[in-house]
């Protein structure tokens, strides 16, 4: 049996590389239907505007914690708190200012990011993203298993 040459070495790496090379893009063109789902079966990206609407906001008990959101500028931000007549209150500073949205456990800010698919993610769950901040905050109480949620303190 002969050995093969440098020569017939190289091409084969060649010719593997430019294989790989030309199905990358097949392999990645269906990573959509890997995202989490958002419980109804709705991926981020589908619907009308490409999963870039503002979620609705919402008020539960979730596995015995208290979860709640809403758009930030809904919020009084003089106490933080949810205006529940869902009027606009006066623009000042306050804890919420650079968020779209925000996130409660247990009357704890979760602070959520909305990455630029129309995705969100938190701090508790930095690497895995969510259709909704509805699903990202059951998945932080889920990841936090009963602990407390430590508020980010920022300045």
């Amino acid at each position: 049996m002969s050995r093969p040459t440098r020569r017939q070495i190289l091409h084969g790496s060649a010719a593997a590389l430019a294989g790989a090379a030309l199905a990358a893009p097949v392999a990645f063109a269906d990573t959509a239907a890997a995202r989490p789902t958002d419980g109804h079966g709705q991926m981020a990206g589908d619907g009308p505007s490409g999963g870039h609407e503002m979620p609705e906001p919402f008020d539960e008990m979730y596995e015995g914690r208290h979860i709640e959101g809403w758009p930030a500028d809904e919020g009084d931000a003089q106490n933080g708190g949810h205006n529940s007549s869902g009027a606009h209150a006066g623009r000042h500073a306050g804890p919420h200012d650079g968020m779209d949205f925000v996130v409660r456990i247990d009357n704890d800010d979760l602070h959520v990011m909305r990455n630029a698919d129309g995705t969100w993610i938190s701090l508790v769950n930095h690497y895995e993203t969510f259709t909704t901040p509805r699903a990202l905050a059951r998945a932080a109480v889920r990841e936090l298993q009963g602990a407390d949620l430590v508020p980010v303190v920022t300045g």
